[in-house]
């Protein structure tokens, strides 16, 4: 509109103020059409996202993915639990251990094989990873008095090469009774019911003689 306004300023004033007067209407109309379209288009893209960000709340929503207990810890909590409700107490010990709870005091002398470096993680000559839970056992009968029952689960460490069942690190648990009268009848009825409550009532098991340095007698559990 500008350069057309410059082009009427050799006329008349009065044709120049008519001529500018239309020029003005039709400026206005033309902004007046702008503005509306401008307002349409930005209508339907409100329109357009309004739609593209809906949500139904009718639908359900979306379940929360929350964390589960590794295999390993639930099982040992079941452990736990199945001989606590038998009058259990669980105890834990360390898992860096003297040669004296982790062998001798378990009756596993000195020209044994486990006592070899290549089976056992050294730390210096005396210090070692525990390699059975069984030092625990050790510890708590030097400061208790019977009778006991007492049961203990951790990690344990041993020089074994990794295959599909065995690791250099795995979990163990060990129990003991100390009293009066205990016999292995009681040691039968003991884990013959921890394996039904833990794998069913179905469950069968069997014992047959065994031979370790650090239990006389021995025997083997065979849950089927």
């Amino acid at each position: 509109m500008v350069p057309r306004k410059r082009r009427f300023r050799p006329w008349p004033s009065a044709e120049r103020a008519r001529v500018g007067d239309q020029l003005n209407q039709v400026r206005a109309r033309l902004e007046a059409a702008l503005d509306a379209r401008a307002a349409e288009l930005a209508g339907v893209t409100l329109t357009k996202r309004l739609a593209s960000e809906a949500t139904d709340v009718t639908l359900p929503g979306r379940r929360r993915i929350l964390g589960r207990l590794h295999v390993l810890t639930r099982t040992l909590e079941e452990v736990q639990r199945i001989f606590h409700g038998m009058g259990f107490e669980i105890v834990e010990g360390p898992e860096i251990e003297t040669e004296e709870f982790n062998f001798e005091r378990l009756n596993i002398p000195r020209d044994h094989p486990a006592r070899d470096a290549q089976d056992s993680f050294y730390i210096s000559d005396e210090i070692l990873l525990r390699t059975q839970t069984t030092s625990v056992d050790a510890r708590v009968m030097i400061g208790r008095k019977p009778p006991m029952r007492i049961l203990t689960t951790g990690r344990c460490y041993r020089r074994d090469a990794p295959d599909w069942k065995r690791m250099p690190v795995f979990h163990q648990v060990d129990g003991f009774m100390v009293g009066e009268r205990i016999t292995m009848a009681d040691l039968k009825g003991v884990l013959s019911s921890f394996a039904r409550q833990l794998f069913g009532p179905q469950t069968k098991t069997k014992f047959v003689p065994g031979y370790f340095p650090f239990t006389e007698p021995s025997a083997e559990l065979y849950v089927y």
